[in-house]
């Protein structure tokens, strides 16, 4: 081989080769012909401006080598110690770039190049170093992992790099004996240290503080570590784990731990807090702690007994529940109702509390519980939560068999001002039984805070005065013969059902109209049944023609549905979307007016009158009370959402105030701030820290990003009112420019998170895209959906989208859209939710390896066949089926969709040139975080290392054997002893591990042009 250096860019030229001796030259091989690629640009030149703050002010000029059309310029810049590079694009024209959340005391590097159509430049490198700063925050993870009777050694990871503002340069530990106020202090430059000459049997306070050469940062949480005793005797250790909280009160924790089977000693273990110590039996594996102080941090520490082996503690910390409920039911009327019931009036919540269930509890007085239980914090609440768990027969039979127990009659989702205990009513499954004759009962209140698995969160009210239900005749027959309601209910029911049975066949038969009216009445009847939903209600009281011709889809037929309106080339799915009523017929009067025209984004969407969201007016200030954005309703529940436009600049405090008068938990935004170079939604909330909007003060608290979507989360606090209140705004970053999205996964994923996270006594959800209509209409017609196919196995999108129109304008913009929720909605229902808590992972792999009732596979292959019915459509490969690129193909089955397909920088005049068999794959947090490809083809081998060097990719994984059960699976594209060319790359092969289950090849890869 030979390299042939000197010649000119974008030129042709003829290569042949020949064989000589010393005899003179041999025939000429045939012609080839080569045409040089175009040179890339020289390099620009940069200017950093000194930084302000956390940004800086990038400035370029093109280079002054500038080979064929400039087409723009790159920037990568990143922190030093990081790894990967955040990659900006610019447009030939653009000279500048603001670079923000810079970290104090950091090191960046900044390379820029300029861009032509032969590809990137030469790099102008420069790095710039922020100031340093003391520690914004303190060491993260302190523990303790190992003790002696006279020392302990603890271990901690640094403050978070964005926090360390420079080189942290010492740390400092704090420690003392937590009955003595004097601190000791030892320094240090490792995450680690030994602390030496401690007393034995002692509990100790320690804490570290990180140091730049600023000077130190906070100081970390306090964690506690007791020495072990020298008196201790040679104990087999006793390995307890897992300790953790199962349920936390204003005054009380439960914590739970486990110890081995096989372990029986009564050895104590001990619980350190709060600077005290409390010894529990070695065998037993939970204990409540009582007396504790409301909204209060504490850290509990576990000691498990045993030699000097060490690490044997384990810490948890928790905040006590906030001191809501501070008064005790009381009894409403002195006199006690016959059938044994009280009425009694219930404490008051403060409005904007976090409750998510309220528990109406009764304890039966006895001497026991007397003196067990003087607050009901003092009591296992998660005891008496399992005790209520279960099938609500088996409840009844518990509490008619353990009348004197502790029991729940209610569970609550508000708390009404008064309540009758033994209506003998079920509220959510509990049963409110009759209070036995000649009996004192105490009952309180009990308010579920959070929804934690493994850690709840609960406060309680005190206890009311003891009530005493007197005997009644009535509730002695009762008493006495308990079983036999169950014995007769069933019986009376089945009574009642034939007759009703025999009533209907009766009427059916005297009807002689004709059978389309016969179906209409059966679809108002069915509609009766749950005539609390908006949209049914509309379907009783407004039946159109359209509403008529197109009822509800069972979820069963819900495909054959579809493909029968995409028959024809969609004909019916067009007919049947401009057949839904416009809605137009209502008034827009506050819209039209002057001094609110400039609130809205377009000028012809606007917020009708009778369902527009009014605002608290401003004294003097015309217009005050005007936002546009109208209530929507969602799946029996009226004024579910706010549809708005994105915030204009005029009006980014009128929308704050707007989420803070609806009492809004949820935001979620449709939209990016600029599409195709034009604003849609101006940015209403701060990038970082705290602004104010009008009245209204939004502090950015976290910000989470992920592949699809954005999560930030907002603290919001009014002027004159000590409340804070938490929003969070979910921004969907995966709806295209133009259309909808390809595959409804995404959307689908965004909306659960959204349901999951938003609180149900939340005011009504705020969506936003541009206009509000269309993308906004989309998100609340799937959502509303989905929600009502868990309780009635049918959808109304027709019906929906006809209730929305009446609501607000032009909702659900296009066919596109109204198409989309259809197949968003097919996929729901097809696929199901898919998703699992990582904790449940292994219970979930459990049942899908299970075959299931009436089937002959296992869960795992029926949900794996769901797969494989998703078939693509040949309209999505376009490039992958050129003739000029089928043989780069390994499979004729398996192509890069056209949309998803990974596109190389074309070859002038060489037809196919951008294509390989690539496609992008999504990650959680970053799109496009991989390529997914096939095996090179010997064909294919210089594509797949200029895709490599295109892409910036560093890492290859690869899951095959060149040759498998006799055939090739993947070309060998590497070269294994010394370098070698492909096409424009030269690959040195620098070393080779060979690991157990894997090899790992390292490769220096230089481009030759």
């Amino acid at each position: 081989e030979a390299i042939i250096t000197g010649l000119l860019p974008e030129t042709t030229y003829s290569l042949t080769v020949a064989a000589y001796t010393t005899k003179g030259d041999g025939a000429r091989s045939k012609a080839k012909v080569v045409t040089t690629t175009g040179a890339v640009p020289g390099k620009p030149t940069m200017m950093i401006s000194t930084t302000i703050g956390n940004t800086a002010l990038i400035q370029w000029q093109p280079p002054k080598e500038m080979v064929g059309e400039h087409v723009g310029y790159q920037l990568q810049f990143k922190r030093a110690e990081e790894e990967a590079f955040t990659i900006k694009d610019f447009r030939k024209t653009d000279d500048h770039f603001t670079v923000t959340g810079l970290h104090k005391g950091a090191t960046y590097i900044f390379k820029l190049c300029a861009k032509n159509r032969a590809g990137n430049g030469e790099e102008y490198v420069k790095e710039i170093s922020t100031p340093e700063d003391i520690p914004s925050s303190y060491p993260q993870n302190l523990s303790v992992v190992g003790l002696t009777a006279t020392s302990t050694q603890l271990a901690w990871d640094p403050p978070p790099l964005a926090e360390r503002n420079g080189k942290i340069v010492k740390y400092i530990v704090v420690y003392r004996d937590i009955n003595s106020q004097h601190n000791n202090t030892n320094s240090t430059t490792e995450t680690q240290m030994t602390v030496q000459g401690l007393q034995p049997d002692t509990t100790y306070d320690i804490r570290v503080q990180a140091f730049t050469s600023k000077g130190g940062g906070p100081i970390s949480p306090s964690i506690q570590s007791r020495t072990m005793s020298t008196s201790m005797p040679d104990l087999p250790p006793v390995f307890t784990k897992n300790f953790g909280v199962k349920a936390v009160t204003k005054t009380s924790v439960l914590l739970t731990w486990e110890v081995p089977e096989t372990y029986k000693s009564q050895v104590p273990l001990k619980i350190l807090y709060n600077q005290q110590s409390l010894e529990v039996q070695g065998n037993l594996k939970r204990k409540l702690i009582t007396q504790l102080q409301p909204d209060t941090d504490y850290s509990f520490v576990l000691m498990s007994r045993g030699n000097s082996a060490g690490g044997l503690q384990q810490q948890v910390s928790i905040r006590t529940a906030p001191d809501l409920l501070k008064m005790r039911p009381v009894q409403y009327q002195h006199d006690v109702e016959e059938g044994g019931r009280v009425t009694i009036s219930l404490p008051r919540v403060p409005a904007g509390a976090s409750v998510r269930w309220y528990y109406i509890v009764v304890v039966p007085v006895t001497p026991a519980s007397l003196s067990r239980w003087e607050n009901p914090e003092d009591m296992d609440i998660h005891e008496l939560l399992e005790a209520g768990a279960g099938s609500s027969l088996q409840r009844k039979r518990r509490q008619s068999q353990d009348f004197l127990q502790p029991y729940i009659a209610a569970k609550l989702d508000a708390l009404p001002e008064i309540f009758t205990l033994g209506d003998e009513k079920k509220y959510d499954g509990y049963y409110n039984k009759p209070l036995p004759g000649q009996q004192h009962y105490r009952c309180f209140v009990l308010a579920d805070l959070t929804d934690h698995e493994s850690q709840r969160t609960f406060a309680a009210s005190p206890f009311s005065e003891p009530i005493k239900v007197k005997l009644y005749s009535g509730m002695t027959r009762q008493t006495e013969d308990p079983e036999m309601l169950w014995v007769m209910g069933p019986v009376l029911a089945v009574i009642l059902i034939i007759i009703i049975v025999i009533a209907i066949l009766l009427f059916k038969r005297k009807r002689t109209s004709p059978a389309k009216d016969e179906h209409m009445a059966g679809i108002k009847d069915s509609l009766l049944a749950h005539s609390s939903d908006p949209v049914e209600l509309r379907r009783l009281n407004y039946q159109t023609q359209g509403m008529r011709e197109h009822p509800p889809i069972a979820i069963s037929d819900l495909a054959d549905h579809i493909e029968r309106l995409r028959a024809n080339d969609g004909l019916r799915f067009s007919q049947e979307y401009e057949s839904v009523d416009p809605g137009q017929q209502f008034t827009w009067e506050h819209s039209n007016l002057e001094v609110n025209k400039p609130k809205n984004r377009y000028a012809n969407v606007i917020a009708y009158d009778h369902s527009r969201v009014i605002l608290t007016p401003v004294d003097g200030v015309p217009g005050s009370d005007y936002i546009n954005g109208n209530y929507i309703d969602g799946y029996r529940k009226q004024n579910a959402y706010i549809a708005t436009q994105g915030p204009l600049p005029e009006t980014l405090s009128d929308f704050w105030r707007m989420v803070w008068e609806q009492r809004t938990c949820t935001i979620v935004m449709m939209t990016r701030l600029e599409e195709k170079s034009r604003v849609k939604c101006d940015q209403y909330w701060p990038s970082r820290g705290t602004e104010t909007f009008g009245m209204i003060q939004v502090t950015m608290l976290d910000t989470v990003e992920l592949a699809t979507y954005n999560v930030r989360t907002f603290a919001l606090y009014k002027n004159g009112s000590s409340e804070k209140r938490e929003v969070r705004q979910f921004q969907f970053m995966a709806w295209p420019d133009h259309g909808v999205p390809e595959y409804p996964t995404p959307t689908l994923a965004f909306l659960r998170r959204v349901k999951a996270c938003n609180p149900p006594d939340a005011g009504p959800m705020v969506v936003h895209c541009s206009a509000g209509v269309g993308r906004t209409g989309c998100f609340i017609v799937i959502e509303a959906m989905l929600e009502r196919m868990k309780h009635e196995k049918s959808v109304d999108i027709y019906g929906h989208v006809t209730c929305m129109r009446a609501q607000r304008n032009y909702m659900v913009q296009t066919e596109d859209q109204y198409i989309f929720i259809h197949e968003a909605l097919l996929e729901a229902a097809t696929c199901g939710n898919t998703e699992v808590p990582a904790r449940n992972l292994y219970a979930h792999i459990q049942k899908l390896t299970q075959i299931p009732p009436g089937e002959t596979v296992t869960a795992m292959e029926l949900e794996f066949k769901k797969l494989a019915n998703s078939k693509a459509h040949t309209s999505r490969f376009i490039s992958a089926n050129l003739p000029c690129n089928k043989f780069k193909n390994r499979l004729v089955n398996i192509m890069p969709f056209e949309s998803t397909r990974v596109c190389l920088q074309p070859i002038r005049g060489v037809e196919g040139s951008d294509y390989i068999n690539a496609s992008f794959i999504d990650g959680y947090r970053q799109q496009k975080a991989y390529m997914a490809t096939q095996g090179p083809l010997a064909e294919t081998t210089e594509d797949f290392w200029r895709m490599l060097w295109e892409h910036n990719s560093t890492i290859v994984v690869m899951l095959t054997k060149l040759r498998e059960m006799g055939r090739e699976k993947c070309h060998q594209y590497w070269p294994a002893e010394r370098s070698a060319r492909y096409q424009y790359f030269v690959v040195d092969p620098m070393a080779e591990y060979n690991m157990p289950q894997y090899i790992l090849r390292e490769f220096k890869v230089t481009d030759a042009r």
